[in-house]
């Protein structure tokens, strides 16, 4: 069991018992730690002590981000980076959707490489064309991956290979955010989608939407259900942010790869922008 399936023990035991208010110990019990050894392991997973990382999976601290969204203009909420932290000045992600043969043929001719990695919410599967990424998932059983892989592309030729491309994406999952490359992403799905698909990567790190904003970003305010259900077909995780989507009442929602990793991602995210210098 790595770290991260332990923290996700204690974040679906707290979820359940958050009425009780448990303490340390019992939740450290959860994760089958001792007190001081979940302290550490959690301190070093989330870059913050547990105590400061449950403040950020609070309702009151969604509904207060969501607030700060609502008190500028939309376009100002929805800028992309946050060069004042330093950390994702550099980043660029940059989508090219696949051409109308490419995505009614099921990617026929198309040249896919794949592996699988390693991510601090677990292991995930990770693909790519030469143009940039096509496809990432959370997947703990690699052939049930591979399988979602082949269903999105079904004509396409696959090779487990790492590459460049591949490569750059993943060091989004490390803490040396100014190094990233510019990550390309070369995408299969309608013109709607990828206006959804690209409005969720102008949410800053740290920040969250609704649904109904999102469509207005989109210029399609009447369609709210219609953008949950793009946002629910986003085929690149964590890289394409919608875990940054939660409900207008401040609730996170469901999540395609399972909300207790959506809560993980969404608090492990606030305090990257809120490191706490003594744990």
């Amino acid at each position: 069991m790595d770290n991260y399936d332990k923290v996700a023990l204690a974040i679906e035991y707290i979820k359940t018992h958050f009425k009780e208010q448990p303490d340390l110990r019992e939740i450290a019990a959860a994760a089958h730690l001792s007190p001081y050894h979940f302290q550490r392991v959690f301190a070093e997973w989330a870059g913050v002590s547990p105590k400061k990382f449950l403040q950020f999976l609070t309702l009151d601290y969604a509904k207060t981000l969501l607030k700060q969204q609502k008190a500028t203009l939309l376009d100002t909420a929805f800028e992309t980076g946050l060069s004042g932290t330093g950390r994702l000045h550099d980043l660029f992600i940059n989508i090219e959707g696949m051409t109308p043969g490419e995505y009614k043929n099921g990617g026929k001719a198309l040249q896919i490489n794949y592996s699988f990695a390693e991510s601090p919410f677990g292991n995930v599967i990770v693909a790519s064309t030469s143009k940039g990424i096509c496809y990432m998932a959370f997947a703990e059983d690699e052939s049930a991956g591979f399988a979602g892989l082949v269903q999105t592309f079904p004509a396409a030729t696959f090779r487990q290979m790492t590459d460049m491309i591949q490569q750059h994406a993943l060091y989004i999952f490390t803490h040396d955010w100014n190094s990233l490359s510019d990550i390309k992403l070369h995408l299969k799905g309608t013109p709607f989608q990828l206006k959804v698909w690209d409005a969720l990567l102008h949410i800053p790190l740290g920040q969250v939407s609704t649904y109904s904003d999102i469509a207005q970003q989109i210029n399609h305010p009447n369609a709210s259900r219609a953008v949950g259900t793009a946002i629910g077909s986003n085929p690149v995780a964590f890289l394409i942010p919608c875990h940054r989507v939660i409900r207008a009442n401040g609730e996170t929602g469901s999540y395609h790869w399972g909300a207790t990793r959506k809560h993980a991602i969404l608090g492990w995210e606030a305090a990257n922008i809120s490191p706490e210098k003594d744990i």
